[in-house]
């Protein structure tokens, strides 16, 4: 019943609630970024969700456009402003995802919606997230990791697709605010992982 519909009905209710109740500080964080950084205000990149469909997911900006001299984006590090760093730390730049999660592209709880490229790398266990709308909060809370490895982020994924249920889902929202404070002490902001695909090839090469 929960898995069926009651969950996408509650993500209706409360990112709804959130998106009203957060529009002043939507408001202040979307002058805040122009003010920085200029246009465009969000940062939007396909990723995959439920079913394995591609929508568009949307973030508040919190790096700039920055080349090098052949026209090549610098690192993220080099292109990451103070803002940026701030709104990451802090998961400010995830409230714009309460968008996705109105239309129905994400829900308040599940997998982390990830890159279209690293279709090819799941194995199939980890296939399972793809049973669940992505999530603007991810499982990684239950567990109190901030910074997770590819395997045990995608293992975290489908044991909670496994064990898909409300009382797990409200563990996870709870253990999300003492994560947050980890996040903010161990300098998330400028956390940078490999990717998927990178660490993948590596591993089978």
């Amino acid at each position: 019943m929960y898995r069926s519909g009651i969950k996408r009905l509650l993500d209706i209710i409360i990112s709804a609630t959130a998106l009203i109740l957060l529009s002043p500080l939507f408001v202040i964080l979307s002058l805040f970024v122009y003010a920085t950084m200029g246009s465009p205000i969000l940062f939007r990149q396909k990723r995959v969700g439920k079913d394995k469909k591609v929508f568009e997911m949307m973030k508040f900006r919190s790096m700039t456009s920055k080349k090098d001299a052949n026209g090549e984006l610098l690192p993220d590090r080099d292109r990451l402003t103070k803002t940026g760093d701030f709104l990451r730390k802090t998961s400010l730049d995830e409230i714009p995802e309460l968008l996705n999660v109105l239309k129905g592209d994400m829900s308040i709880v599940g997998p982390r919606p990830l890159l279209v490229e690293y279709l090819p790398y799941y194995t199939q266990r980890e296939n399972l997230r793809f049973q669940a709308r992505g999530g603007l909060i991810p499982p990684d809370a239950l567990y109190g990791s901030v910074t997770p490895t590819w395997d045990n982020q995608l293992e975290f994924e489908a044991e909670y697709v496994e064990k898909l249920s409300f009382r797990n889902d409200v563990k996870i929202v709870l253990k999300t605010f003492g994560l947050l404070f980890k996040r903010v002490e161990s300098d998330f902001g400028q956390y940078e992982r490999e990717s998927l695909s990178t660490e993948r090839e590596r591993k089978n090469g």
